[in-house]
């Protein structure tokens, strides 16, 4: 009888599962597998059926091209330095809002607001905030005496960076805050009580009992924004275009595959966009896993 209900738990289990499994093929695994198929052929986004197949031309290709590593390098950059000043920002902020402070609740719902508002609006606010002519940002600065005139803060090839991750931390610590909050309510209230009963000091207290039951969390919402810091495109498209100070390898990819119509080239650069992140989650996963069987162990 046990077995009998266990093939029925199978079957139901497989029926539940069926619709995501084929909504899966259908908007992910398909799509992907086009994708890397065109990246062997020399086809053309105006006439995809009319291709030959070219083996790994297209991949050797686009690692010749000395764009696609300035891309890599821009995404690196914006990926790390980002990630890392998101982790430390919504650390802090969710530290300080977990406390028992007044208007706690309307800080809370008030964070979320630049995670709210698309990429796109976020991005043209801040693009007219900055503007050096008529933006509110410059015209505090002359106002204060700190410049004479606007910066051309999104035109200046030395600043855009700087400019696309100041933007992106704008946006996505919010998402961290709330990851990261999330882990400090999972933090059993009595361990904290009874460290602070024994006299312990706040800073000891965060280092050794609070930051080490944190670390699943922040593991996670590093994860997470490393994956979506790494496949970034419409923040520096919107601001920059296809400026190569701040080009992505989406962007990068996006423009082989749209403006030059080469569906082969652009197919085999996506796919290694693709290898690109899934490398690197694989090695932050690693890191993770690494860490947590060091906690565990110990």
């Amino acid at each position: 009888m046990s077995v009998k209900l266990a093939r029925a738990d199978r079957r139901a289990a497989w029926l539940f599962m069926a619709p995501m499994i084929i909504a899966m093929l259908v908007v992910a695994v398909w799509p992907l597998a086009r994708t890397f198929y065109f990246s062997f052929t020399d086809a053309y986004l105006d006439d995809p059926t009319n291709f030959s197949l070219v083996g790994i031309d297209n991949f050797l290709e686009v690692l010749d091209d000395h764009t696609w590593w300035i891309a890599t390098r821009n995404t690196l950059v914006f990926a790390s330095i980002s990630v890392a000043i998101e982790t430390v920002l919504g650390l802090a902020i969710a530290l300080l809002i977990n406390q028992a402070i007044p208007g706690r609740g309307l800080v809370r719902a008030a964070i979320l607001v630049p995670w709210a508002i698309p990429v796109v609006v976020a991005t043209k606010i801040w693009e007219w905030m900055l503007n050096d002519q008529f933006g509110v940002l410059n015209q505090m600065l002359i106002a204060l005496g700190l410049v004479d005139h606007g910066i051309a803060w999104t035109a200046s090839g030395t600043l855009i960076m700087g400019v696309v991750i100041f933007i992106d931390v704008w946006m996505t610590t919010p998402f961290m805050v709330l990851l990261i909050l999330a882990g400090l309510q999972m933090i059993p209230g009595e361990i904290m009580e009874a460290a602070e009963v024994d006299g312990i000091p706040g800073w000891k207290r965060f280092w050794s009992i609070t930051l080490p039951l944190l670390k699943p969390a922040i593991g996670v919402a590093v994860l997470f924004r490393v994956l979506d810091a790494l496949r970034m495109f419409d923040l520096a498209y919107v601001l920059a275009a296809s400026s190569e100070q701040v080009m992505t390898v989406s962007i990068y990819a996006r423009n082989r595959l749209i403006s030059f119509q080469e569906l082969g080239i652009g197919s085999a650069a996506s796919t290694w966009v693709f290898l690109l992140v899934a490398f690197i989650a694989i090695l932050v996963i690693g890191v993770l896993r690494l860490d947590r069987a060091a906690g565990e162990a110990a």
